[in-house]
């Protein structure tokens, strides 16, 4: 096996020797050289003889002596400092680092950074300078030469190096091993050499760096999380993304959907994007935001890089195109199509949800990946998470259109391959056939192929038999998670109304009483009308299993202004609706022969077929393990 590592001779009063470092490609003046320290699933960083370094263990010059000053993009304005900027409020902070002020001033944004990080919640016992000092003594300060491999979490990693000259290389590789020494339950941190790298740049020495690093690394806020440190929860956020681009940007994920044979995998460069592609006075802007604000402002600047990107390409442009690779190149040269003050305030003017929702999100996300067999202590691996739809088959849709419905899914189920539940060409028109093999799997997709040729359906967030627990009354149940599409003549998705319009609702309060579900018993019949004559807030329970994380987007979550803005399914022996308020998205009767479709105030969809329409096929789909 290969040795994974860095060669160190070390000498009392050594200078440092030559270190290879990726040059900067011809041209390239954002200053995001980098060293790559292996792809998976082998690292391949090999040192020779002629290319080992000396450590002087005593380095501790000012600011900015790691920074190779002839590679960075412009020279940053010095400025006057206020002598009660540190003193400031976090929200007042807040505003003035989206704003960039701290690109002012290198002291200033040094010592901010310094005394937000030191503000970190975290672990009682964190590694500080001292113990770098006396860690970094220990390991390189022996007179004789020894070999110091790189952490087994940076395997497969590449290593931005942004602008640090060699001095800075040396910091950054000697940082990344003592982390590696004092924090063994790393397993995979792909971000933090990058991390690491930009600190450096606004650190007095390598002990003050480490400790800072130390802290974000350890850090315990509640819902709050700075540095993913496995696999487990690296893939989670990867995954977490992949639901938030699929809701805030539906019209890159469609193109990403109808183009790449594996969404996940675009999505799953998302933080490189932005610690690795992005050029420096880029990166930096979006890590001053981030020290204030954690992983969810990274999101959010994700989300506007995958927006922009929407703008500056066409579905012909990447017709056989690797547009990860596309998308990569974007990123690297973001700078011709938005300066980065607009791109931060095109991020900051995304609704995302709140950061417990967020962390929810993400649990629920990690609960899948395990049930996959991935774990907390595994290190990076080949785990093809994509659903292989090459054997998929069905008498409604080919296999194409069923990879973008399942595209469509959140990412926590889009990870099992479907299973045919119920068909009628196999299994009847018959509902209570439909209901028998449907209850027990949630989520379910159904599809409807009309006697026109039209294809319909739906994605259904909860069990079937959630429709008993209202007794004599059939209530609605599921959550903002469901919606309704179309597939055939056109592919597109409308979902639950709050996801676009999201100051439509408010927070629930505590003392908030829940109210009862609305019947749809109406719904089914010859004159629907589910309009509420009521105009009070109302909240609409959503059971949960026990043992079960509390659904996304569960109603309770929502102070609604009505209550046909909660009507997502139900069903009853009369037969099954989905979507109400003023009509409903898709009404099916008894025998699954005859169905209704119209406007409705829970999707804000128009009719999905012909209003009224004969049933030709009917599918429903499960999850395979889900």
């Amino acid at each position: 096996m290969l040795q994974v590592g860095l060669s160190l001779p070390c000498f009392p009063g050594g200078a440092a020797g030559g270190f290879p470092m990726a040059e900067p490609a011809e041209g390239d003046n954002t200053g995001t050289g980098q060293e790559v320290l292996g792809s998976s699933p082998v690292t391949i960083v090999i040192t020779s003889e002629a290319d080992t370094w000396d450590i002087d263990a005593a380095s501790c010059l000012g600011c900015g002596q790691f920074v190779d000053w002839d590679r960075m993009p412009d020279p940053e304005q010095q400025a006057h400092i206020p002598q009660d900027i540190l003193s400031k409020p976090p929200k007042e902070l807040k505003k003035l680092a989206r704003e960039g002020y701290w690109a002012a001033s290198r002291a200033l944004r040094a010592q901010v950074y310094h005394q937000l990080i030191q503000q970190v919640a975290c672990r009682l016992v964190t590694p500080d300078a001292l113990v770098y000092r006396d860690v970094a003594s220990r390991l390189f300060g022996m007179p004789s030469v020894s070999s110091h491999p790189l952490p087994e979490f940076l395997e497969g990693c590449s290593m931005p190096t942004y602008c640090l000259n060699l001095e800075g290389v040396t910091a950054l590789k000697k940082i990344l091993i003592c982390v590696g020494n004092l924090f063994p339950d790393i397993t995979y941190s792909p971000i933090l050499p990058s991390l690491v790298a930009l600190l450096l740049h606004y650190s007095e020495d390598e002990a003050q760096c480490f400790e800072n690093i130390s802290r974000l690394i350890a850090s315990n806020a509640p819902h709050t999380s700075y540095i993913d440190q496995s696999f487990l929860a690296h893939q989670a956020s990867c995954m977490t993304f992949g639901d938030l681009a699929n809701k805030h940007c539906p019209a890159a994920h469609k193109l990403i959907a109808s183009t790449s044979e594996n969404v996940f995998e675009v999505y799953s460069e998302w933080l490189s994007w932005l610690f690795h592609d992005l050029p420096f006075n880029y990166a930096i802007r979006v890590f001053d935001v981030y020290l204030l604000e954690g992983q969810k402002v990274l999101y959010r600047i994700a989300l506007a890089l995958l927006k922009q990107y929407r703008l500056s390409v066409t579905s012909a442009e990447l017709e056989g195109t690797d547009i990860k690779a596309d998308l990569q190149a974007f990123v690297q040269n973001i700078a011709e199509h938005v300066s980065v003050d607009k791109l931060l305030e095109r991020a900051f003017g995304i609704r995302l949800f709140s950061r417990k929702e967020i962390w929810l999100l993400q649990m629920a996300n990690r609960k899948a990946l395990m049930e996959r067999g991935i774990t907390m202590v595994q290190s990076r691996q080949s785990f093809h998470l994509a659903v292989d739809m090459q054997n998929f088959s069905s008498s409604i849709v080919t296999a194409q259109e069923m990879r973008i419905v399942w595209s469509w899914i959140p990412e926590r189920f889009s990870l099992f391959p479907p299973l045919l539940l119920f068909s009628t060409s196999e299994d009847g028109c018959s509902l209570q056939r439909f209901y028998t093999c449907c209850e027990g799997y949630e989520p379910t997709v159904l599809l409807i192929k009309t006697t026109e040729g039209e294809v319909c359906g739906a994605f259904l967030s909860s069990d079937w038999s959630e429709r008993k627990k209202n007794g004599a009354t059939s209530g609605f149940f599921g959550t903002g998670e469901c919606f309704v599409f179309t597939v055939h003549p056109e592919t597109e998705r409308y979902e639950w109304v709050f996801i676009k319009k999201p100051e439509l609702a408010k927070a629930v309060p505590r003392s908030r009483q829940r109210s009862p579900s609305p019947s749809p018993a109406s719904l089914l019949g010859s004159s629907p009308d589910g309009r509420s004559t009521s105009s009070n807030h109302l909240t609409v329970p959503t059971p949960q299993r026990k043992g079960r994380l509390s659904p996304f987007l569960a109603i309770r979550h929502f102070l609604l202004p009505s209550k046909t803005a909660s009507m997502f399914m139900s069903g009853s022996r009369e037969g099954i609706v989905i979507g109400g308020g003023g009509g409903q998205a898709l009404s099916l009767d008894a025998n699954l022969l005859w169905g209704r479709t119209e406007h409705c105030e829970t999707f804000d969809n128009p009719p999905l077929c012909q209003e009224n329409f004969k049933v030709q096929l009917l599918e429903v789909w499960g999850f395979q393990n889900a």
